[in-house]
Parts: structure tokens; C-alpha cells; sequence
């Protein structure tokens, strides 16, 4: 088994977590370093144990290369200018090839293994203490929650941690077993969700800890990808070996229609707390992040450091505990020029969008990058849909007055460009955000009227992006079939967000210091639409169409343009509902989750949960790169066409080369224990 850590996560990954009435009630436990049974049969033992299992969350989620690792290689991401073996790997083009010394995936499991032990811990012994089964029922749902996360990644994984299946173990082990897919759903993660159901309150006892509602969510999640296992339609391999039937004697079917009942149970029955917002961008906007609709995150504030993680508010050096997603997907925007001169006649070497700690920039570090087919495909529909304008970045606004006094800079075309007011706005966050200086334009019907400039790059090449003008317009431009992995649009759903910026540009290297968002309410209408899709059998109302218009409806009303910067308050429900097909496929499912929860961290689980990897993301367009001091032309903005080389046995991913070395067996058994295929 791996060589389990006993010791208890430290101080750097305490968290803070407060009463949804809004005052603070922090659950605060001392460093510990190590657990025994004894000190979960008190109940200061439980609460710190608790605390640790909300702070694990932060060496998953959030962190950027386990981000990678979830989303790069699909439909959704490849890999970017900067990006080293960690994402080329991942994205298994360019000559990448996953293996287990690259894959990221080794970052759920390092973390996961420690939680679940210190779960069992609990549940052993919770109750000489004389705490409340709720509390127990969270410990529940946390072994459940990473054994779900393991078993979608790697297939069958140990249950017996050195101690005995599913019991607590404080001498570490260098011996394992891997249990088969159903002994891991039908031992662990199906009987520890069903109980946290019964056990959990309706209304999280704390913003951000878990209610009946989430332990619904991740039931009907591991009900449907069950379902789908048993049924393998394309034959993908499974490991350990074993037959694709299920100890408690159901088939696919039932299964499906499972997912279903508990996801509309759980749509029935949100709790006093939880629910749809009204706006897809009222889920995001980070100002209101911790909102209703957020059922599970891994939460960050920069109220206190010591509450972060402990992690650097100036400079942070881009590791767990801390939240540096976004800057994996975030290109490197701050190397747009404009002009000092008038008529733009002189030199463009002067910066216009310097790098700010704000949801529409934040850290560059241009990793990962959004094929074509995003813009062309999945997010087609611009104009009635908000979720394109709710999820990305698409124009980047002059905001240079920050950090320089010139008054007018001249962009494209020598045309003048103005600095946004710098002042406070109500909500106290810096709004100074001015003209646009580079809009991504949301088709190819201006595409003919570009000029791109010719020349050497880094010799103020005009915009010194290779962007392109048009005429009578001061923004530089770039239409979507220029999309290349060096510039791109940026994620603003998950951009950086920071309460003390003042009126400069922050502290636009440190901590992202918002929660990262893991389980969303939304995700139940899916969840029951792909369901019903797969053959279960609706109640009135609640059809595939019918479940999945609740989230094209919401789609549709905007309050808010983020690429005009302006209030926009429009409703195109009417228009989203008719566009939606009468006949619901898996296909138009998938369309919608990505839609949905685009960036996000779901969409290798969605590829790999339904077999269709290879199908939708197999092979994606994206124009190429300019090196420093290279000749740009226009051919910079032809796309390429890349084949990833995605083989069934992918569909696993390997076993993280440190645990195959902490294992003190012999090799053939070395060779047993790792996923084939690696």
C-alpha cells in the first residue's frame, strides 16, 4: 500500500469557513502532528479532523497542474505557448505522451489518500465523543467524495489502507491490493453517500461545509458513471480485470434511472440554502462568490493570510494550498503596445494593459489554450446565449492610468485611445477600465477587412501581438480562426479576484484569493438529462428537453455585458428554448456541459465518464506560435490541424510513478498494480 501519512495536514491548510448568516464563526484547530484513535473520540478530535478535510480540498482544486490535467487534451483545452512536458503530455500532440512520471493526476492522488484515512478515523470513532451524526455523515462524504474522484481516474484503487478495508490506519504500509471497480462503488462510495444523505442537515451548518444537497449531486454523478461502466459501449479497458457485472445484481439500466430519482429529489428538495441564480453571470461575477448555486468549493479569502493557506499575497509561487488555475489559461495580454505619438506615426512600445489583479487578467502564464472549435462550436450562439460573455475574457480595456499619467495613447489605425476612470466604485472594487485596445471578435464576418502588419516581433510590430486592425477602428482585433497558443481570450469566470487593490494595479503575482468552485446545483439538471438520455423513465416536467431548457432559459437573461463593459438587461430565454433540439442527444448533453461549466475542471471526467474522448476531441484546430525576434506575417493566423493520439487504454490514467516506487513488492506484481497500457 502507499505509505500512508498519518500526520495531520498543517496550519498551511487551515480554513476559514463562515455561518451563512453572514458573521464570522471560524472553525479553528491547532496543528497537529499526527492522529490515533483516540483523539476522534473528542469532539475537538472530530471538528479538526472536519477542518482538514475542507483544507484538503486545496491541493486538488485550484491547483493548477492537477487543473491541467482534468481539461487539457479535450474539446475545451490544448497546450499554450508556455507550456512545458506537464500539459504537452497531457495534450498527447506535439510528440507529448502521458506516462507515470508526467501525469498530474499523481496530485489527487498524494492528497486523497491522507483524507480518506483521516475520514475513517472519524466514522470509527466519532461517536464515543457524543457529537452529532451530521458531523459523521461529512466524514462520510469525504471518503466517498475521493474514492469517487479515484476510481472515475485511475479504476480500481485500494480500499484496505494497511488496517483493513475502509478502517483507520496509523502504521504506514508499503504493501497494497487494488480493489475492482464495483467493490469500490458498491463497498464505499455507494452505502457512505446514502447515509450522508440521511445524516446531513439541509442547511449547511457553515458557508461552504456540505448539506443533503451536494451528497445528492455526487450520488446521482457516481450512479450515472457507474451505470456507464457497467454498460462500456465501446469496449474501453477496465483494471484490475474483472467483469463488468455488479455484486448487487442491477444492470445499467437501473443505475440510470437511480441518477435520475436522485438528482430530481435533490432539484426538488434544494434546502433553505441552495439554488439556481438568477444570471449565469451572477454565478461567476466574483464579487458574489460563495452564492447558493455553489454547493461545494475550496475556499480562499484575503481577509487573512493565515485563513489563505498561509500562502504569499504579493508573490505567490504557484503550488498548493494556494489558487492558481487561472493563470495556466491566462495569456500573456500585458505585451499589448500602443502609441505615445499622435496619428500612431512613432514607435508602439508603450503598454496600454499592464498585468492587474482583476477577474478579467490576473497572472500570465499562458500554459493552456482554447482551441478554435470553442469559439466556432460550443459557444456558436454569441448573441442570445450569455455563458460565452459569462466565460471568457474577450476584450482587454486600456488601464495603463494605474501605473503611468499619459493622458492618450494611439492604437490601431493611430487612432486615440483613453484610460478608464480611476476610481472606487460602490462595491469598493477599481471599475477605471477604458477603450478597448484588443477585442477577440465573435466571428469571421470581419474577417476579410484585417490588416495584419508585417514584420519582426518585439520590434513594436504595431500591437507586438500580431493582432490585426481594421479600418476606422482603435482596437486591435483577432477573429476566432486566428485563436493561436500564444494569445487567446482569457477565463474570466475563475480570474483573479482581490478585495485590496485599492486604486492601482494590486498585487497582480500573488494569491488569487477566491474560493475554486468544485459542485454546482446546475450540475443536477445534467446529471438527470444525461440520465434520461441513457433510458431512464422522466416524471412530468422534467424531461431531458425540459431539464436541460432550466439552464438554457437562465442562459438567456443577461444583466450584465462583460465585453462592453455595460450594463446589459436583456432576456433571450424565449429564443434559447426554441433553438433547443426536440430530440435530445448524448452529443447535445455534452454541448451543454461544456457550455456550462467550460473551464472548469469536468470535462475530461464528461469525455472519459461517456467513451467519447477520442470521438469530440481527437483531433481540434489552433493557429501556431511567434518566437522573439521571428518574422510575423499573416500566416501566423492560419490554423493546423493536430490528431491526438487518444488509445482506450488512456481512458485510465497511470498510477503516479512515486506511489509504484513506495510499493516494497516485486516487480511482477509492481507490473500488476500499474494501469496497462504504462
Amino acid at each position: 500500500m502507499k505509505n500512508i501519512r498519518t500526520k495531520f495536514l498543517t496550519g498551511t491548510i487551515i480554513i476559514s469557513m463562515f455561518l451563512s448568516m453572514g458573521c464570522s464563526d471560524i472553525l479553528d484547530e491547532q496543528p497537529r502532528n499526527i492522529y490515533e484513535p483516540g483523539y476522534f473520540k473528542t469532539e475537538q478530535g472530530v471538528l479538526g479532523g472536519l477542518v482538514s478535510m475542507y483544507a484538503h480540498l486545496r491541493y486538488i482544486f485550484g491547483q493548477g497542474y492537477y487543473y491541467n490535467i482534468t481539461l487539457t487534451g479535450t474539446d475545451e483545452y490544448t497546450w499554450a505557448a508556455s507550456a512545458d512536458a506537464n500539459f504537452k503530455d497531457a495534450d498527447m500532440t506535439s510528440g507529448g505522451t502521458m506516462s507515470p512520471s508526467t501525469s498530474r493526476a499523481d496530485v489527487l492522488w498524494s492528497t486523497a489518500y491522507s483524507n480518506i484515512n483521516t475520514a475513517s478515523g472519524i466514522i470509527e470513532n466519532a461517536e464515543a465523543a457524543g457529537v452529532d451524526q451530521s458531523l459523521i455523515a461529512e466524514a462520510r462524504f469525504f471518503r466517498a467524495f475521493d474514492y469517487f474522484y479515484l476510481v472515475q481516474t485511475f479504476g480500481g484503487v485500494p480500499l484496505d489502507l494497511g488496517g483493513g478495508v475502509l478502517k483507520f490506519n496509523v502504521t504506514p504500509s508499503r504493501v497494497s491490493t487494488r480493489n475492482t471497480v464495483p467493490e469500490v462503488y458498491t463497498i464505499c462510495i455507494f452505502p457512505d453517500l446514502k447515509q450522508a444523505i440521511i445524516d446531513l442537515p439541509d442547511r449547511p451548518r457553515l458557508t461552504g461545509t456540505v448539506a443533503k444537497t451536494v451528497a445528492r449531486l455526487y450520488l446521482a454523478k457516481a450512479y450515472l458513471t457507474y451505470g456507464w461502466w457497467l454498460q462500456n459501449p465501446n469496449n474501453i479497458p477496465t483494471w484490475p480485470e474483472c467483469p463488468r457485472t455488479d455484486p448487487d445484481g442491477h444492470d445499467a439500466a437501473w443505475y440510470f434511472q437511480q441518477a435520475y430519482n436522485v438528482a430530481v429529489e435533490a432539484i426538488d428538495n434544494p434546502g433553505p440554502f441552495h439554488g439556481l441564480q438568477p444570471t449565469y453571470y451572477d454565478v461567476h461575477v466574483a464579487s458574489n462568490d460563495r452564492n447558493p448555486e455553489i454547493l461545494l468549493f475550496a475556499d480562499h479569502t484575503n481577509a487573512s493570510k493565515y485563513f489563505n493557506g498561509d500562502t504569499d499575497f504579493g508573490y505567490a509561487g504557484g503550488g498548493a494550498p494556494d489558487n492558481f488555475a487561472c493563470w495556466m489559461v491566462t495569456a500573456q495580454m500585458e505585451s499589448l503596445r500602443s502609441s505615445a505619438t499622435p496619428g500612431g506615426n512613432g514607435d508602439y512600445n508603450v503598454s496600454s494593459v499592464p498585468r492587474e489583479a482583476a477577474q478579467w487578467g490576473g497572472r500570465p502564464w499562458t500554459r493552456m489554450a482554447p482551441p478554435i472549435g470553442v469559439f466556432e462550436n460550443t459557444f456558436a450562439d454569441k448573441t442570445n446565449d450569455s455563458r460565452y460573455d459569462g466565460t471568457f475574457t474577450t476584450v482587454y480595456r486600456a488601464n495603463w492610468q494605474k501605473n503611468n499619467s499619459t493622458p492618450v495613447l494611439y492604437n490601431a489605425n493611430g487612432l486615440p485611445v483613453y484610460p478608464g476612470d480611476n476610481s472606487i466604485g460602490a462595491v469598493g472594487i477599481n471599475l477605471g477600465l477604458g477603450d478597448a485596445i484588443l477585442t477577440f471578435l465573435p466571428d469571421e464576418s470581419l474577417a476579410g477587412s484585417i490588416t495584419y502588419y508585417e514584420g519582426v516581433m518585439n520590434q513594436y510590430v504595431k500591437s507586438n501581438i500580431a493582432a490585426g486592425a481594421i479600418p476606422g477602428r482603435a482596437d486591435w482585433v483577432i477573429s476566432p480562426r486566428g485563436i493561436n497558443r500564444q494569445f487567446y481570450p482569457g477565463l474570466w469566470k475563475i480570474g483573479t479576484y482581490r478585495t485590496d487593490n485599492g486604486t492601482g494595479l494590486g498585487s497582480p503575482n500573488g494569491s488569487t484569493c477566491r474560493p475554486f468552485d468544485i459542485a454546482k446545483f446546475s450540475e443536477l439538471y445534467l446529471v438527470a438529462a444525461e440520465a434520461v438520455v441513457k433510458g431512464a423513465t422522466p416524471t412530468a416536467g422534467k424531461s431531458a428537453r425540459e431539464l436541460v431548457n432550466v439552464l438554457r432559459a437562465r442562459a438567456g437573461k443577461w444583466r450584465w455585458d462583460n465585453a462592453g463593459n455595460v450594463a446589459k438587461v436583456e432576456d433571450n430565454s424565449a429564443a434559447m428554448i426554441a433553438a433547443t433540439p426536440t430530440d435530445i442527444t448524448l452529443n447535445y448533453i455534452l454541448e451543454e456541459r461544456s457550455r456550462e461549466f467550460f473551464g472548469e475542471g469536468y470535462r475530461w471526467f464528461d469525455l472519459a465518464r461517456t467513451q467519447k474522448w477520442e470521438e469530440i476531441a481527437g483531433t481540434y484546430e489552433i493557429c501556431g506560435i511567434i518566437e522573439s525576434g521571428t518574422n510575423v506575417s499573416k500566416d501566423f493566423h492560419v490554423p493546423h490541424t493536430y490528431v491526438r493520439n487518444i488509445q482506450p487504454f488512456h481512458y485510465l490514467r497511470p498510477i503516479p510513478q512515486a506511489q509504484m516506487d513506495r510499493l516494497d513488492i516485486s516487480e511482477a506484481e509492481k507490473e500488476a498494480f500499474q494501469n496497462p497500457g504504462y
